[in-house]
């Protein structure tokens, strides 16, 4: 299973991660310079979920955000409640 929301489609993304060397303008100095930029990578806070889907439960990765907003439907604890009669 993929490192993705279920229901978001969030992903890891790609992005940099600035050095800066200097004092600011409105410090008194000439503005800060970039000295590196490092690749690194944002990763979204998916935990693993065992939700209903179509009914029957299934496990899940969504996001926190998706698990806050009350989006996910949790199954009953007893499992008898899903054999096929």
């Amino acid at each position: 299973m993929p490192r993705v929301c279920y229901f978001t489609g969030a992903r890891t993304s790609v992005g940099r991660k600035l050095r800066y060397r200097g004092k600011a303008k409105y410090l008194g100095g000439i503005g800060k310079k970039v000295t590196s930029a490092a690749k690194r990578t944002f990763k979204p806070n998916l935990q693993t979920v065992t939700t209903m889907i179509d009914g029957r439960p299934t496990r899940i990765k969504v996001t926190t955000r998706i698990i806050k907003k009350g989006l996910i439907v949790k199954p009953l604890k007893r499992r008898q409640v899903y054999k096929a009669a």
